[in-house]
Formats: structure tokens, C-alpha cells, sequence
């Protein structure tokens, strides 16, 4: 099985550049690229919905930053319960004060 590639932001603009020049047919383009066709036609519909604000990178986080993650819902996890044992607590103190 073939591992996905991974294309900067400039080469993707570049290539629908050129796609939209109309010089080179897309099939020729792609074929000289070494990319699918198909992922052209989905690079020039991403431009042209969202601009310059297309390969944004939105993809999945990095290992380091997985493990801040998890590393911060723990922490937030033993917060919360120390929170609501505190909320107990006074609320029983409370009561004894009536």
C-alpha cells in the first residue's frame, strides 16, 4: 500500500495556479507531478471555497502535543474531583451551623 503524501501549503497553491492557467490538460499536470488527478480537482475546490485560508493543516496533532493533552485532562479530572468533595464538605459544615 502506498503512504500518503504530504504537499506544502505554496505547492498546493502553485499546482492549482498552473491548473487554472490552462496551459497543460490536468491529466498531463498530474501525470508530470506524480499526483492523482482527482486530488487536483480537490486542491482547486478547496481554493476556491475557502481562499487563502485553504490548507490551514487542521490535520491531526503531533505525539508531543497528544501527550500535553492527555497529561492536562488528568489534571483536569483530579480538579474536578477535588472540587466536588469540597462542595460536600461545606455543604455538611453548612448544615451543622443551622
Amino acid at each position: 500500500m502506498k503512504k500518503r503524501g504530504r504537499y506544502p501549503k505554496d505547492f498546493k497553491i502553485e499546482t492549482v495556479r498552473l491548473l487554472n492557467s490552462g496551459n497543460k490538460p490536468i491529466s498531463e499536470l498530474a501525470m508530470e507531478l506524480g499526483i492523482k488527478r482527482t486530488l487536483l480537482y480537490r486542491w482547486r475546490d478547496q481554493i476556491e471555497e475557502k481562499g487563502e485560508a485553504a490548507f490551514s493543516g487542521s490535520g491531526r496533532p503531533r505525539n508531543d502535543q497528544l501527550g500535553e493533552v492527555s497529561k492536562l485532562k488528568k489534571e483536569l479530572k483530579e480538579v474536578t474531583e477535588e472540587r466536588d468533595i469540597l462542595k460536600k464538605a461545606a455543604a455538611y459544615f453548612a448544615k451543622d451551623l443551622k
